[in-house]
This record gives C-alpha cells, structure tokens and sequence, in this order.
C-alpha cells in the first residue's frame, strides 16, 4: 500500500508538473503573442512629445503661439507637490509602490466587467496610462490591456517614478486643446502650475477620467462634484486634513480663462509665421516647441491698436450714419441662437467689437455682446446726425459696432454706438536704434481680414515721399535756405504738357526750400525734381530702403509711387539715425526645444546718406511739425518731425514721423481705394492716430534730442532755384 500511494503521489506530481508546464507555455506562448511588435521603451529616453511654439515680445512676454497640441513641457518640480497628491490619490494611490501594474486592481476590474458582460476597463496605473497614451491605441480589449501592462512593466524598469509622472503630466490631454497640467493651468487659471491652489489643483486631478465631460467650462457642476471626489481621495490618504478639505470643498470654480495671445497682434504673428514656416517646415513650427523671440513691445502694439481703432472711429463720426446694418433676422437667424465671432474673446475695456441688437423700444435699444448686455439711448445715436428716432436707425436684430466704455458686475456694461463702413488703416513703429518692429497693425479686424496693410498693401504715398526730393537736393549741395519760385509752370513731357497745382491752387511766390517742404508746396517739389532728374530722385528712395517698384516720370515726386507703410516707415528712420539705414526686424533670436540656437538676427546697417544731410532734412522735417501741415502735433511736449501725405481724391492719408528714437508710419485709406471724403488730408485723417500712439509711447520717457543741423554760417550764399527755361531733366520720363 504504502508503494502504491507513492506512485500516485508521483503520478500525480507528474500531473501536476505537466499541467504547470502547459500553463507556463501557454501564458509564454500568449506573451509571446501579445508581446510582438510592442514599441521599445527605449524611445522614450529620446521622446519629444508635440509642443506649442511660443513668441516673446521684448520682455519676454507671451505675444503668440503656433501648436497642433496645445502643450507646454515642465519638469517634475515645476509641478507643485498638491497637483501631485491630488493626481496620485485619484487615479493611483500606490503609485510610489508599485512596479507598473495593480494586480488587485486588475483582479477586481476584471470580475466586475465580466459579471457585467462588458469589456476590460478601468485599474490603469498612471504608468499604464502612460504606456496606452504614448504607444497603444485607445480601444478596450483584453489583448490591448495585456499589452499595456507588458509595456508598464518595462516603464517601471528603465525610468524612476518622478521621470514616469513627469513624462505623464506632459502628455495627458485634459480638454479645449491642452495637453499636460502646465498648459492646462495655464488655460484654465491664467497661471504657471507652481502657483496652484489646493481647489484648483484637485479641479485639474479629476480631469483625465473624462475631459470633455468633466470641462468647468462647459459642465461646471459636474466639474465641481468630481473635484470634491478628488479632495475626498486626498483626505482618505491623509494627504490634507479635513479643515483643508472642508474649505476647498466650499470654494466656488473660479476659472481665469487664458486669453488668446494671437489676438494682440495678430498681423505681426502672421508675418512670423509665415517666416518660420519657410525657413524650418510647418511641422517644426507647430509641434517642434520652438521659442520665437521678436521685437515686439506689448505696451507699445496695444497703444498702437487703441490708437489707430479709436482714430479709425473718428473719422467714421466725421460722416455721420451710413446704415446698411446686417440683420440676421431677415437672413432667418434666431436672435437667441446668434454668436458673434468677436464673442469668442472676452469684451476689452475701450476694446471694439460687433454686437446685437435685441430689442428697440422708443427711446432705448437693448445690445448683446456675449453674456454681457448694455443700452442704447436716444443720445447714444445723436452723432449720426440723423433727425430721427431710434427705433428709424436701429432694429432688432441688428448687428453694429460697438466701442466697450465700461463692463460693471453682474453683466451689465456700457458702449458707445460706432460704424464700420469698410475704412481700414495701418500703423507701423520702429525703433530707430535697432531697427527693431516695436509695433505694428495690419487693418481693423484680423477676423474679417488676413490681409496685413502694413507689409503688403502698395499705396500712393502722396506728399510723404517729397523728403526724398529735397534729400536728393540738400545731398549734392543745396540749403533749407535756397528759394524757388511757387508759380504756375507748365513742363514739357512726352504725352503733352504738364500743368500742376497745389493742394490749396494758391502760389506763394518766391519762398525757401524749408518753408515749401512745411507746406507741401507742389510745385516747388516738381521743379526740384526736374531739375536734378527723377531718375536720380528715385535712386535715393531705392536707397532708403524702399523696395517698390517706382516708375520713371516726373508726378512721382508729388507721391504717384506705391509704398507698402512698413518699407515708407523705415525709410524715415534714416533721418534721426544721422544718414544710417537700419534694416526692420521682427525677430532677435530662436531657440529649439533643447534651448539651442537655430538662428540669432543681427541688424543689417548701411549708410545711406551724410550726417550733414540727415541733420539738415530732420530740421526741415521739424519744421513741418512746427510750423506746417502736421502743426497739430507741435503742442506734444517732444522733439518730433515727419511728414504728411495726401493722395489724389483723398484716397490715401499719411502721416510718418519721428522723435530722437521712434519712428511711426500711419496710413488710412479703404482698401478699393476710394474716396476718404472732403479734407480727409494726411493731417486730419492720419496726424491724430500718430500723435495718440507717439504720446502713449513717449510718455514717461527720456525723449532724447535731434542732433543740431550744422550751422550755414554769415558768408553763406542763398541762391535761386528756379528754372522755368530750363529743358526737362535727365530723369524725367512716362
């Protein structure tokens, strides 16, 4: 007997051997299966998730980004040690102790999906949420789930847990584009993750279960239950006391939503990217995490666009109600349903926006703009000058411009009645010493127009191209002091004569060359210009800079040419850089996401013409601003000089000018070329933007000095420019 149990102890070890075996080739053969074509953990030592390409103003500021996932990449310690417990107590407690996987977690997982008939979920360590985010895909299978556990185990082996979070909490995506709790804080708050509350990091805890579900944006009471999930969690690991949870929990969501930075300038981000797309691919601009540093001054573009909008509402003031409002009632659009693409960015003190009219009664007109509502009153609407009611001019349904004045509690706000009739304008800043774009607008409204009237608009320059023919003048010997005569003259030319005029069809008889250039006298400048030859005119504008094509005939000297406002802009910088032309930039520097410099812009600098000329031409530039068509801007307390222009039919209104270290070009105009109106001059039209953003700029500021024009001396000869006998010059041609 006691042989006979030994053989069946035997058999039965035997049995028990074999049918280990099996199962251990079975589960190797299985792992084997599921192990096949698994990613290797060793590209995560080289892993560079998707990032956003930040732009920096000139302080370092946030001006734009370019990203396909809204992510920024922070380390273990920029991430606050109450995001971490919050994170770990609700997604994975034993985080710090486990090796990649929770087998009991899987174990209970797994019997309450197979009790309920569904397919494995849930028990995810934050590693193996790592794994399926990084390499897997997001489907729930049992063969997926093998597979991720495989791949959190070989996490665990080859990285430490601070690393395994870090590489977690940069790549989660946790709602409306962000990815990773940096950008995320960010988004939400408005602020850097070292800076998180303890409400506000639990809020951001309970967001991976589900983002879009769980979004305080959209779903706050939802958002508010699940962070006081998480705060619960934090209480159960003894992570906060209870007072801690207790006060958290009685906090309302309070989000500080980030706003979009392309909004600032978003002409100036556009040319930038454009530039950065060429030179490294659209990939690496908006996934590589490059950091953008440019020229830009914050403060300066946000006076810059205040300006040129409020000077932009003037001039629509000056001529009255035009009407021919859209009304998304009669295009069988419900008031109620109606979103305005400008709501989609928080209202702007002094800001300008398109808003609705929700209902007109007679004496007040009720106006949506988002959730924010304002009235309209009788008042309101006098500068239309229109001699009728309210309810004649507005109706319900009416989408109109509007200028924010004031946004009060609870909603309520006031606004000013404004128009849009399609005028547009440009305004470009640089700063003379390093030729570096400090501001700059491209048009009205980026939303309704792409188009960037600062570079890439060609309009007639009228008068603000005549320094260049008296520079021409002084460079080859001339004085402010020479006189011509400002008389009729009629110049011969190959389609005919040549009769002009100027802008008041007054003469003024024999005046000096400084005076004729304050006033804009036209004819002087055309009998300058003939004399020295166009051709020679217009080589000095190609040396200042000026790209365009010009052609060959004399009326260029009175501004025919065509000018985008940036390259007019800085041309004039020659004047106070004493003859140096500093080529325009918009950006000093970028960096990889390793920090690496790809590429470093130093100025482009040539000397143009002589400090003697420059000297002379800013004094006579002075005068303009003195005693001149920009007198307007003789009251501002600073050394300032520029010119206007003004186009034929008053298409075009130009003011370009400089202090002792900015230069500014401000153009308006539409964009068909059409009429401005009557007396819409350079100095009506353009002057008051210019002076509105110099005054902003300068203000608080050392304003410098110009340096002194060299002096003429007693035994200098004043000599007679005028040449009415004399043929036409060398340059001048059709």
């Amino acid at each position: 007997m006691e042989i006979g149990g030994r053989k069946l102890v035997g058999l039965v070890l035997f049995g028990l051997l074999v049918l280990l075996s099996v199962a251990v080739g079975a589960a190797s053969g299985l792992l084997l299966v599921y192990s096949t074509n698994l990613p290797q953990v060793e590209e995560l030592e080289r892993y560079r998730p998707s990032s956003v390409t930040e732009l920096y103003d000139g302080q370092g500021r946030v001006i734009g980004t370019f990203a396909l996932q809204r992510r920024v990449i922070a380390t273990y310690d920029d991430y606050p040690e109450v995001l971490r417990n919050a994170l770990v107590s609700i997604e994975d407690k034993d985080f710090y102790r486990h090796s990649g996987i929770n087998i009991w977690r899987i174990v209970g997982a797994a019997y309450r999906d197979i009790e309920s008939g569904g397919k494995v979920q849930g028990a995810s360590t934050l590693t193996m949420q790592l794994a399926r985010n990084l390499f897997l895909s997001p489907d729930r299978s049992f063969y997926r789930k093998v597979q991720e556990a495989l791949l959190a185990i070989q996490i665990e082996r080859r990285f430490t847990k601070p690393q395994i979070f870090t590489l977690y909490a940069n790549q989660i995506f946790l709602g409306h584009g962000t990815y990773g709790y940096e950008a995320a804080s960010e988004f939400y708050f408005s602020k850097p993750a070292k800076q998180l509350k303890l409400e506000q990091a639990a809020l951001l805890a309970g967001l991976p279960k589900a983002p879009q579900y769980y979004s305080p944006v959209n779903h706050p009471e939802r958002a508010l239950k699940r962070r006081n999930l998480v705060l619960n969690a934090m209480l159960e690991d003894g992570k906060i006391t209870a007072a801690q949870a207790a006060e958290a929990k009685s906090k309302p969501i309070l989000l500080a939503l980030q706003k979009d930075p392309n909004s600032l300038a978003p002409h100036f981000v556009e040319e930038i990217r454009r530039y950065l797309e060429a030179k490294y691919g659209s990939d690496q601009v908006h996934a590589g995490g490059l950091r953008v540093y440019t020229s830009l001054d914050m403060d300066l573009q946000k006076s810059a666009r205040q300006a040129l909008l409020d000077g932009l509402a003037a001039y629509e003031r000056r001529h009255g109600w035009r009407g021919k409002l859209l009304n998304v009632i009669a295009q069988g659009q419900k008031l109620d349903k109606y979103a305005d693409p400008d709501w989609d960015e928080d209202p702007e003190l002094n800001g300008y926006m398109h808003a609705l009219i929700a209902q007109v009664s007679s004496g007040a007109a009720e106006v949506r703009f988002g959730q924010r509502t304002a009235t309209l009153s009788q008042a309101d609407v006098a500068w239309t000058k229109l001699k009728l009611k309210l309810p004649d001019i507005l109706h319900a349904g009416d989408v109109v411009y509007i200028k924010v004045l004031s946004l009060d509690a609870g909603g309520k706000s006031r606004v000013s009645l404004e128009q849009d009739s399609g005028a547009e304008g440009a305004l470009v800043a640089i700063d003379n010493a390093t030729g570096e774009i400090k501001a700059m607008v491209g048009g009205r409204d980026f939303n309704l127009s792409k188009f960037n009237r600062a570079t890439q608009a060609l309009r007639q320059v009228g008068s603000s191209f005549k320094p260049f023919v008296y520079t021409a003048v002084i460079d080859q010997g001339g004085s402010p002091e020479d006189t011509i005569l400002d008389a009729p003259v009629t110049f011969q030319t190959a389609s005919g004569p040549y009769s002009p005029h100027n802008y008041d069809d007054k003469f003024e008889g024999a005046i000096t060359l400084r005076r004729a250039l304050a006033q804009s006298r036209n004819i002087p400048a055309l009998k300058l210009a003939d004399r020295i030859g166009i051709k020679t005119v217009i080589d000095y504008a190609h040396r200042f800079g000026i790209t365009s094509n010009i052609p060959a005939y004399l009326p260029v000297a009175l501004g025919s040419a065509e000018i985008t406002p940036l390259e007019q802009t800085s041309a004039f910088s020659v004047f106070p850089n004493d003859g140096v032309r500093i080529a325009p930039r918009y950006i000093t520097k970028v960096t990889d996401y390793e920090g690496r410099t790809l590429e470093e812009d130093f100025s482009d600098i040539k000397d143009v013409i002589s400090s003697r000329t420059a000297r002379i031409m800013t004094s006579m530039l002075r005068e303009v601003v003195l005693h001149g068509t920009a007198i307007a801007a003789a009251k501002m307390p600073y050394p300032l000089a520029g010119k206007t222009g003004t186009t034929n039919d008053f298409t075009d209104a130009w003011f370009v000018g400089f202090s002792p270290s900015l230069t500014c070009g401000v153009w308006i105009g539409y964009d068909e070329k059409k009429s401005l109106g009557e007396n819409e001059s350079g100095g009506h039209a353009a002057l008051p933007v210019w002076m509105q953003f110099m005054n902003a700029a300068l203000a608080g500021k050392d304003p410098g000095e110009f340096q002194p024009a060299p002096a003429q001396g007693n035994s200098a000869v004043v000599r007679k420019i005028d040449t009415p006998d004399l043929a036409p010059g060398d340059g001048e041609t059709h």
